[in-house]
């Protein structure tokens, strides 16, 4: 047996649980690090990547096929450096990456299989590969073997290519921003695109597959186009993409009805959907909106929580090895829950004797459109069968902590907590904003990507960063707690200091001080979360608004001029920076509230509750007791008459103090005009 042969591979001491499905493998797995390039150069072979992430249903496929075959295994030990990659962990090498898969063969997707030279360079790639040739693809392992056949005959030319493929994997850091202003129509324009495009009977844009659009739709809630967003709202609230006993959404439709999920269920959807469909109820007043945003929130609290008050990744689609088993039934299976009272929620579910997948019946609202109030018969019903679904076989838990994705559910509770006035759900936040602050940063006071089991690790990347810096003054806006605040500024800064490209402008993938990668990119499209470098600019435009500080606005700025014109292309995939670009031409209106020294916030609840009553997407909110100077935007408020002040400003510009909370909803109202 080679020496590079060995009986177990190097994933055992990972905390990703995606990596540690594979220890197992015969496979000799190697993470992503130096010792990998080190051998693939040392035995001058390629290297084999395999990207997934723990709940990716053909990664699961193509693990039992593959991977866990003795024979598969021996080929990819002798001939590759095997190296595996979650995606989660990692999306700088996932990007990469996957930009290369796409531009070989036309299609990305998950499993991600790229093959490298020993510098990391591609040169060939795809995704599943199936163990046999019988379902009109090539089997894996004849793809291996056309490998090394290309490798041994045409090493040369393939290493002389490389040059060239650095240059296109990191062509988006070599734009330049146009010259001239930015287009101050451009957000009302893209927002009509956006309704244009919509699907106005099945909601969404496009055919199937269908993902959440939810940055796309806060923007045109914002900017008031709420048909065609209300569509999409409703046709995924009614859909089997939503889990109509537990609450939380899938992560993608594969119809055009939103009717068939991909069951998995993922942190940052729940969390970017709750937050839209709460902006959606102060928009048109559909308690249903309401419903689905605290349904979700709860389910989030109930599933998803670790004992150290970050979120959970994700739940796997799979259980007992079938897609969808856990959350899909039969009339029988619905009968023996409920006896002679199943025939009220077969009809109200959707659920037939001819199923929608696999003769299986997944729980839908077949009207299209969900009731503003449940019969609370059928929802005594829907919680019986909700706790006969409990005990099934649930589907696997990955347990990993992302500091981005927590940021998006800080967000989430942040926004509903204020709005709702569900002191639960700000608790919420705020501990898992301390146990970012305090367990996911490095000795150094950098923070990190992952944490699992008690160890953080991975250098964070700009989109921890950037969603960290929107979820601290989200939060900072709800409760007013100055030390909030800070945290916020210190992460502007260190986000600029190490992110920050100061030749084309804008902001770099990874920090100046990550390793070396093939190329360094820049993070461009907001679906389905926002890209890091939207959520920079949206942040610092919102922290410019708090302190005054024209660098923060600056900063965002470069952002937009680099990013705007790609919105012309496909708006849909640029929902969060097109909010930003919004802000930027928007009057954006600054909101100081004080109360007396001797008061608390309460005082001023009537005043905060005004302004929070509507979606105000371009207002920014600081509230103190007089006195404060945090933020800046406080600096010299001061109450009227031993009442709560409110200040309306404009770049720190304020008109006259109310104390009425009618008046104060004027003014506001008439600055979105």
């Amino acid at each position: 047996m080679p020496d590079h042969v060995r009986m177990s591979n190097r994933l055992a001491t990972e905390t990703s649980p995606y990596l540690l499905q594979h220890k197992d493998n015969p496979v000799d797995w190697h993470p992503w690090g130096p010792e990998a390039l080190a051998e693939a150069a040392e035995r001058q072979v390629p290297i084999l990547l395999s990207v997934g992430y723990a709940a990716c249903h053909w990664c699961h496929v193509m693990e039992r096929e593959s991977f866990e075959d003795e024979t598969t295994a021996a080929y990819m030990n002798e001939h590759f450096v095997p190296v595996k990659v979650d995606r989660e962990e990692r999306p700088d090498i996932d990007s990469i990456y996957m930009e290369a898969v796409q531009a070989i063969t036309g299609q990305g997707g998950w499993p991600l299989t790229a093959f490298l030279d020993p510098a990391g360079v591609p040169f060939h790639g795809g995704t599943y590969f199936p163990p046999d040739n019988t379902r009109g693809m090539p089997s894996f392992m004849m793809v291996m073997e056309a490998v090394i056949k290309a490798w041994d005959e045409k090493r040369d030319e393939i290493l002389a290519q490389s040059g060239d493929v650095r240059t296109r994997l990191g062509a988006v850091a070599l734009i330049g921003a146009p010259e001239g202003d930015l287009d101050p129509d451009l957000p009302a324009t893209r927002a009509g695109n956006l309704s244009e495009q919509t699907d106005m009977e099945r909601g969404g844009f496009g055919p199937a597959p269908k993902f959440p659009p939810a940055s796309a739709l806060d923007f045109m809630l914002g900017q008031g186009e709420t048909a065609a967003a209300e569509v999409t709202l409703d046709r995924m609230a009614a859909g089997g993409i939503f889990d109509q006993l537990a609450g939380g959404f899938a992560r993608y439709a594969v119809d055009e009805e939103w009717l068939v999920p991909h069951f998995e269920k993922m942190l940052y959807d729940n969390a970017l959907l709750a937050r839209t469909y709460l902006r959606a109820w102060q928009v048109l007043g559909h308690e249903r909106y309401r419903l689905v945003a605290q349904k979700t929130l709860d389910w989030a609290m109930s599933e998803m929580l670790d004992p150290s008050g970050g979120f959970y990744a994700s739940l796997d689609a799979d259980s007992e090895g079938v897609e969808g088993l856990f959350y899909t039934w039969t009339p029988e299976e619905v009968t023996a829950a409920l006896g002679d009272r199943a025939p009220r929620l077969i009809e109200a579910f959707g659920v037939t004797a001819e199923g929608h997948l696999d003769g299986r019946s997944v729980l839908h609202l077949p009207g299209g459109v969900p009731p503003d109030e449940f019969d609370p018969e059928l929802l005594e019903l829907a919680d019986e069968l909700l706790a006969t679904r409990a005990e099934r076989i649930t589907p696997a838990l990955d347990d990993k902590v992302l500091s981005s994705w927590n940021s998006l559910m800080i967000s989430a509770l942040a926004e509903a907590g204020a709005v709702l006035d569900r002191p639960d759900y700000l608790d919420a936040a705020r501990r898992c904003a301390d146990f970012i602050w305090n367990g996911m940063r490095s000795p150094q006071g950098n923070l990190l990507r992952t944490w699992r089991h008690g160890e953080a690790r991975l250098n964070a990347y700009l989109e921890d960063h950037a969603f960290l810096l929107e979820a601290l003054l989200d939060l900072y806006q709800a409760t007013f707690e100055p030390a909030i605040f800070d945290r916020a500024r210190a992460v502007a800064e260190t986000m600029i200091d190490r992110f920050a490209d100061p030749g084309r402008g804008g902001f770099f993938t990874t920090s100046h001080d990550h390793e070396d990668l093939i190329a360094r990119r820049k993070d461009v499209g907001d679906h389905p979360i926002p890209a890091g470098s939207s959520s920079a600019a949206l942040g610092l435009l919102r922290l410019s608004g708090l302190t005054g500080e024209a660098t923060y606005r600056r900063k965002a700025e470069e952002v937009l001029k680099l990013l705007a014109p790609a919105t012309a292309r496909q708006p849909g995939a640029f929902g969060h920076l097109l909010q930003a670009l919004a802000l930027y031409h928007s009057p954006a209106p600054e909101l100081a509230i004080v109360w007396p020294e001797d008061s608390d916030r309460e005082a001023a609840r009537p005043l905060t509750g005004e302004a929070r009553r509507r979606y105000r997407p371009n207002l920014v909110i600081a509230g103190g007791p007089a006195g404060i100077s945090t933020p800046p935007l406080l600096r010299d408020r001061v109450p009227v008459d031993g009442l709560p002040a409110a200040y309306v400003c404009e770049s720190f510009t304020c008109k006259a103090p109310v104390t009425d909370p009618a008046e104060l909803g004027k003014e506001l109202d008439a600055l979105e005009q």
